[in-house]
């Protein structure tokens, strides 16, 4: 049985890359009409990005180490790496 099943196992593993669906959009095709949107700043607090953008519409909770959280807004996500802006991400069009 085992001897069925390593063979099997192999197989199944090598051929997971061939069902990988690939989607490209190039970097300056990503939110175009979105671009001259004001986002929070790299280095702004929670704090801060709430004064000005309000409360967020969702949001994850601080995992890993360093705790990395993230904020939704209608048109970008907002990552926080302890409570400062790490970066900010337009949403794609559509979203």
């Amino acid at each position: 049985m085992i001897k069925l099943l390593l063979p099997f196992s192999i197989l199944c593993c090598l051929s997971l890359p061939l069902v990988a669906e690939e989607i490209i959009i190039p970097v300056g095709q990503q939110a175009v009409e979105k671009q001259s949107i004001e986002r929070p700043k790299l280095g702004n607090t929670q704090d801060q990005v709430r004064e000005r953008f309000g409360d967020p519409q969702d949001w994850t909770d601080a995992v890993g180490e360093p705790p990395i959280s993230s904020w939704e807004y209608l048109d970008f996500v907002v990552y926080f790496e302890h409570n400062l802006v790490l970066h900010s991400v337009l949403k794609r069009n559509g979203n």
